[in-house]
């Protein structure tokens, strides 16, 4: 799965999953080839629903499908479910805890080509506020796979955050995975940096690299963010010197708001690596957008060092 993006697998695991599930239905909003769900309308296209450029009614028609047992997992950008159909989502799935799970392909910079208007980096926000919703946000095509599986075994509203370029592979295949569970990817004493998607293979990049400072860093990958196991974040914070959280989503709402707000009777200096109060730009590449917004190795690299400065 080295170079598959989350997205491909994605469309993939929903096609063997509906072999055996035949309550797993799709719906799309036009960018079917773009979120991948095309490939699951080309497996069974009778339990496929274009829906075209109309988010609120495809997430209103999900509600409709879920009422009847089906398993409707509803496709688009990350910025078009979380905004244009926040209203649906909220109001008829969410409310009446409905078996609807919420794709948000291209999210955050990914869809660097685009610009603002296709860049979500304010979903996770969205989503985590609204309540009786859990908010996923893989790390690569492995943890993805993994996901969809968990999503399809566990009833409830949910969102699936996923990358549209090919991220570095992390976790083992074998692992098991688990909704509600964060996973350490490497051992350290000194610091603690949470993350989720892209920007847990930057912060395993500054942590070999303060390694040969003699700064020892764990990073964990957050997953799930919602719920949070608040339980679990002060326990990998206990006996840091620094906690550091590093996301591609603005700095308010995110991840960096749900861990402040896990330790928030925890005396320990934080710093955020994210997207500022600002919104994206096009670029000519992904990794020219991460730079921009000062999301790289780098910059967390600093903000580590910062904290463990004493500045």
């Amino acid at each position: 799965m080295d170079n598959t993006t989350q997205r491909q697998v994605y469309g993939e695991m929903l096609v063997e999953l509906g072999k055996e599930n035949k309550n797993i239905v799709a719906l799309e909003a036009d960018l079917g080839k773009s979120t991948m769900s095309c490939l699951f309308g080309d497996a069974y296209p009778e339990r496929y629903f274009q829906m075209g450029i109309a988010e609120q009614n495809m997430m209103s028609t999900a509600a409709g499908l879920s009422l009847t047992g089906k398993i409707p997992f509803v496709n688009s950008f990350a910025v078009f479910v979380s905004g244009r159909a926040y209203d649906q989502f909220r109001q008829t799935i969410s409310i009446a805890k409905l078996n609807v799970k919420v794709c948000g392909s291209s999210s955050g910079l990914s869809d660097f080509g685009d610009g603002s208007t296709h860049q979500s980096i304010e979903d996770i926000a969205i989503m985590r506020a609204i309540p009786n919703v859990t908010v996923l946000a893989p790390v690569d095509a492995v943890e993805t796979a993994k996901m969809v599986k968990a999503m399809v075994e566990t009833s409830g509203p949910m969102y699936l955050r996923l990358n549209r370029n090919v991220l570095p592979v992390l976790t083992d295949p074998v692992t098991p995975y688990q909704i509600g569970k964060m996973y350490t990817i490497r051992e350290g004493g000194d610091v603690v940096v949470f993350s989720h998607g892209v920007m847990v293979s930057r912060s395993l990049d500054a942590a070999k690299a303060l390694e040969e400072k003699g700064i020892s860093v764990k990073v964990v990958n957050v997953s799930t963010l919602k719920p949070l196991d608040r339980e679990a974040i002060i326990a990998h914070t206990k006996g840091m010197k620094a906690v550091v959280v590093a996301e591609e989503h603005s700095v308010i709402g995110g991840l960096c708001s749900a861990v402040a707000e896990a330790l928030r009777s925890e005396l320990v200096p934080i710093e955020f690596v994210g997207i500022q109060d600002t919104f994206g730009t096009s670029a000519h590449s992904y990794e020219e957008l991460l730079e921009k917004y000062n999301l790289t190795a780098l910059n967390v690299q600093a903000a580590i060092e910062k904290l463990v400065a004493g500045k």
